[in-house]
């Protein structure tokens, strides 16, 4: 037993002509929760399918629970779980036998699956649709039923691609504190999303990949700290004034950039500096409407790393690869 849970080296993924992984590096220590990050298209899905041993890299190696994807899948496959984008349930079956199957595939005994299925019924707030057929069930009900399912048999480590795909926001941070509850019981977990507010939320450290390839590595907060820190934000009552404003802050900070009435600029120092830029300003006569000091958010990051949204879907620009939907086989 080691302490990564998940490593993976020069991951390659090629098909065809299409470069969806060109040597990703990734470590998940055990315990911990790294989201993988990046828009539709990035390699996110393809890096999971490698992981769980569902394709097989063009080039590179990876170990999961310390045994080889390539050369150890059924010893990978016993130790994880895995939760894809959309939820794989029978429709047909109701919610307890959607978890019996499961069980069933996974050579359980009855008993236990009996018992671990009420368990993880009750646990997901299932227990009172659990015998009525999934097809009955809401987007954020299949995708919990979905979650249980790959719990049935205890995995340490878990996948989880995209798991809050289309489901509202209630559902949505229902999902997150089932997800954080995993973790605090032992539960190893890399998720994928392209939704910077849940990397945020969820995840210990954040591999951000664009390209088929890891553009940034760290916390949130190291990320955030990348593009510059905090930045002030002042609304003025009179555009006519901006110039003024940004003269009188001046001793504050540089570079800042105005748009009509509002300017914004890089800072240091902390709240501290939401009381001097109003001394500075007053001491001018300028009329503020808005005042506001800002972190960076994950969007700032992804948008600086980039060059676009994290959500944005356009064309790569023109580099001798291919560029293919995310998951794409």
């Amino acid at each position: 037993m080691t302490d990564n849970a998940v490593v993976a080296e020069g991951l390659v993924k090629h098909f065809g002509d299409v470069h969806a992984l060109d040597g990703i590096d990734l470590t998940v220590a055990r315990g911990q929760v790294v989201g993988l990050l990046g828009p539709n298209g990035a390699g996110k899905t393809t890096t999971v399918r490698i992981l769980s041993t569902l394709l097989q890299p063009t080039a590179g190696r990876a170990e999961v629970a310390g045994f080889d994807v390539v050369r150890q899948p059924d010893q990978v496959r016993r130790a994880i779980g895995l939760t894809g984008q959309y939820a794989a349930v029978d429709e047909y079956l109701t919610g307890r036998e959607n978890l019996r199957m499961f069980g069933d595939l996974y050579h359980l005994s009855p008993r236990y699956v009996k018992e671990r299925s009420a368990e993880l019924l009750e646990w997901f707030e299932l227990t009172e649709a659990a015998d009525r057929p999934a097809k009955t069930y809401s987007g954020g009900m299949r995708r919990r039923l979905d979650l249980a399912a790959s719990l049935v048999a205890q995995p340490s480590i878990l996948f989880l691609d995209e798991p809050t795909t289309g489901l509202d926001p209630r559902s949505r941070l229902g999902l997150w504190g089932v997800i954080s509850n995993l973790v605090e019981q032992g539960t190893t977990v890399l998720l994928t999303t392209q939704y910077l507010e849940e990397a945020d939320q969820l995840a210990q450290d954040i591999v951000v990949i664009d390209h088929g390839a890891v553009i940034a590595h760290g916390t949130a907060e190291q990320l955030k700290d990348q593009i510059g820190g905090d930045r002030l934000e002042v609304s003025v009552a009179d555009p006519a004034r901006v110039g003024d404003a940004i003269a009188a802050l001046g001793g504050i900070g540089g570079g800042a950039v105005a748009e009509e009435s509002r300017i914004s600029m890089p800072v240091s120092g902390g709240s501290t500096v939401l009381v001097d830029a109003v001394r500075a300003l007053d001491a001018q006569g300028i009329e503020v409407t808005d005042l506001l000091l800002r972190r960076p958010t994950l969007d700032d990051v992804f948008l600086a790393l980039t060059g676009h949204a994290a959500e944005d879907d356009t064309p790569a620009p023109a580099t001798g690869r291919g560029r293919r939907k995310d998951g794409a086989a």
